[in-house]
């Protein structure tokens, strides 16, 4: 395509006669994680019109394009699975939801509420955010737990327990690091351990926060052997 030419006889570049416009239309807005700025931030959903232009003015439709988001700090558009990343304050709360839901998992799996098992456990509850846990609340939760399902203690992990602990690790798991999923089962082995060695059924309910965290199989083996060796 041949360039055009100005009033000084000088060749103008095609970009400067023809190109695209894209005109922006707000459909919804919200709080994301923006990986530019790396923090919280407010955002626009963007759709947008795309026009042919001849010399700036627009004369020919050419499609849709986006949606996009478009962060109100630092102006940058991504793609709308940037929207799938938890904001800080979510994640926040889905970790220390995960680790309240192993913490009680473990101790209604035990074969029975030990107080040194109660006090590592609310520990850890507590590191993960709930700043009030007591350890007398914990063992109200298990016995209330054991009371409303018919569970025992000491029985294996069954299917709904399964669930909640799916339900709480699997939308957390993809977002941690390999040694932050670690630490999570790693937590919940030393709650087994306070009171004694592993019960089968502390096994088995490792074994399944093991697998909702996407830990290989003998990654948890591995974990659970070295969480009995003192540091």
């Amino acid at each position: 395509m041949l360039p055009g030419w100005g009033r000084n006889g000088r060749a103008v570049p095609v970009s400067r006669i023809l190109g695209f416009r894209t005109a922006w239309t707000t459909v919804g807005d919200g709080e994301f994680f923006c990986p530019g700025c790396g923090g919280d931030r407010n955002f626009q959903r963007l759709v947008g019109r795309r026009r042919f232009t001849c010399l700036g003015v627009p004369v020919l439709p050419r499609g849709e394009t986006g949606p996009v988001v478009e962060c109100a700090a630092c102006g940058q558009h991504y793609g709308a699975d940037v929207l799938d990343h938890p904001t800080t304050t979510r994640f926040s709360a889905m970790l220390r939801d995960a680790v309240h839901t192993v913490a009680l998992a473990v101790l209604a799996t035990s074969g029975s509420c030990a107080r040194t098992s109660l006090e590592t456990a609310a520990s850890a509850v507590r590191s993960a955010g709930f700043d009030d846990c007591t350890e007398d609340q914990l063992g109200a939760l298990v016995e209330a737990l054991a009371a409303d399902t018919g569970r025992v203690f000491g029985e294996p992990c069954g299917a709904s327990l399964a669930i909640e602990l799916h339900e709480a690790l699997d939308p957390l798991a993809p977002h941690l690091a390999p040694t932050g999923r670690e630490a999570i089962l790693l937590q919940g082995a030393r709650i087994a351990l306070a009171d004694g060695p592993y019960t089968p059924a502390e096994r088995d309910v490792l074994a399944t926060v093991g697998a909702a965290l996407t830990i290989r199989a003998d990654d948890v083996t591995r974990l659970l052997a070295a969480a009995r060796t003192p540091s």
